[in-house]
């Protein structure tokens, strides 16, 4: 293994906070040779991915983009399960195709440029939908996107957990969170500077990004160096499920993360209600949108880079604590009704429990990425993976539908405290999950 010290090595040191970015754990040493540039490679990446998450959010951005052409108010409610379950349920199927390539980066190209076809897609009904029609045509194209981000989802993990060290993958997801954190954070602060005056042609723009975005990382994964990797065990989906349910049965661990990460879509569920309370009382203008997306991007660029250095200690306990804050702004949330009525009709109050909300979120979220990685080896990486997802796809649907019928009976802030609930559970299941990173 080479020893000299290039600009790149120390660039990798600097960002990890480690002294020698060549000392590899769990990986090849062909593939410890080539980690500094495919470090800098999966950051741009996953920087370019999480942007585009964030500039085409489907509990933010598509609804006002619903309004704006006129679409029927039930359709907004499909958005947010179509965007998740619609990644998530494939994952299986396509588990399966992944172990049957060598490199498997490609697939993760694959997904990345469908996802751009259908952000493109989403700002072209932006400028010229209108009505009814344009509304199914967008639910329509977040479909495509979502299989695209499936296709992405298991082979990213794959190709992270063969080109990356451990304990530096939560670095690396953490600081492309909170540089991309950073840029929302300016497309926010334009959209509140200009208030009313954008309409269509502002979610046109973001959608726009987005699909720059996701071409960016398809372009960064394609310059991934990917050792060829075992071809055997692929299946088909049905094999892949029995073979998940096997797992699930042997690896107590694994079963324990999926009860846990189950109760943990408690803070992803939130989210939407929450903005759809501060949409209520504050209105639906594009400063109030502007300011929404300012507080998420102030939670994604100080939240990631300390939740990722967190996760490569102690994922689980990262977990935990996520949930435990989670929970505590679901109270908040449902709060919020109690406010004199000047506090409560403005968006100011939402806006910050929304941002602290985004901070558990993100915790939850690289914490469960970082753990279930981690948990797995180079061989039953994919499945754990794509059988993870697939199993909370199928809960998040049927929650959703749950918890749907709920908010027309108890209402957004009543649907708080339920969720809360769940937040609490949430955190007593990750404090006794097993520790993964030692």
């Amino acid at each position: 293994m080479s020893s000299r010290v290039t600009p790149l090595t120390q660039l990798v040191e600097r960002l990890t906070g480690d002294d020698d970015s060549r000392l590899c754990r769990d990986i090849s040493d062909e593939a410890c040779r080539e980690q500094p540039g495919n470090f800098v490679r999966h950051l741009l990446a996953a920087l370019g991915n999480k942007l585009a998450d964030e500039l085409s959010n489907a509990r933010l951005i598509l609804p006002w983009l619903m309004g704006a052409i006129g679409a029927p108010v039930w359709m907004v409610g499909l958005l947010v399960p179509i965007r998740e379950a619609g990644a998530l349920l494939p994952q299986l199927l396509i588990a399966g195709y992944i172990r049957l390539r060598a490199v498997r980066k490609w697939v993760w190209v694959l997904g990345g440029i469908v996802q751009a076809v259908g952000a493109l897609a989403l700002a072209l009904l932006a400028l010229f939908g209108q009505g009814s029609w344009a509304g199914a045509l967008v639910l329509v194209a977040l479909t495509g996107l979502s299989l695209g981000r499936g296709l992405s989802s298991v082979a990213t993990k794959d190709v992270l957990g063969k080109t990356i060290a451990k304990q530096r993958r939560g670095t690396l997801m953490g600081w492309s969170a909170g540089i991309a954190g950073a840029l929302t954070l300016l497309v926010g602060a334009a959209f509140v500077l200009l208030g009313n005056h954008p309409g269509a042609a502002a979610i046109a723009v973001l959608l726009l990004a987005a699909a720059a975005g996701w071409l960016l990382n398809a372009l960064c994964a394609a310059l991934i160096h990917e050792a060829p990797g075992a071809t055997d065990g692929g299946a088909n989906a049905w094999e892949s499920v029995k073979e998940g349910l096997g797992l699930m049965r042997r690896d107590r661990r694994f079963l324990h993360f999926n009860l846990a990460r189950a109760l943990l879509l408690s803070s992803a569920l939130a989210l939407p209600y929450l903005a759809l309370l501060g949409q209520q009382n504050s209105g639906t203008d594009l400063t109030s949108l502007g300011i929404l997306i300012v507080t998420s991007g102030l939670a994604g660029m100080v939240a990631g880079p300390i939740w990722g250095r967190l996760a490569d200690r102690s994922s689980r306990r990262v977990m935990r604590t996520s949930a435990v804050g989670a929970a505590l702004c679901c109270l908040a949330g449902a709060a919020c009704g109690l406010l004199p009525a000047s506090i409560r009709e403005s968006v100011w109050p939402y806006a910050a429990v929304y941002g602290l909300l985004m901070i558990a979120h993100a915790g939850i979220r690289l914490g469960r990425k970082t753990y279930v990685v981690d948990l797995a080896d180079s061989d039953t990486r994919a499945l754990y993976v794509a059988f993870s997802n697939t199993f909370t796809g199928i809960v998040m649907l049927i929650l959703g539908l749950v918890l749907g019928g709920l908010a027309q009976w108890l209402g957004s802030a009543g649907l708080l405290l339920i969720l809360a609930l769940l937040g609490a559970a949430a955190a007593v299941s990750a404090h006794a999950l097993a520790e993964v990173e030692t």
